[in-house]
């Protein structure tokens, strides 16, 4: 698997500017070699009882949490 250091887009969370800009900035290639790491990424199969409103609000305590 490659080095991941730009995360495959989409995610739960809205990209920042910067990870924008870096993801355009990969080739098409690169971008779909990301996206098959995170999809064969040992954790991407597991299944969750979350619904997509529980993962959402985790994820917006999380960044409540970042801002303080």
């Amino acid at each position: 698997m490659s080095e991941i250091t730009t995360r495959p887009v989409p995610a739960a969370l809205p990209p920042t500017e910067a990870e924008l800009a870096a993801w355009r900035a990969l080739s098409r290639d690169e971008q779909l070699t990301r996206y098959r790491d995170a999809l064969q990424a040992p954790d991407a199969g597991r299944v969750s009882k979350a619904t997509m409103a529980d993962v959402l609000t985790a994820a917006r305590q999380r960044v409540a949490a970042r801002r303080g």
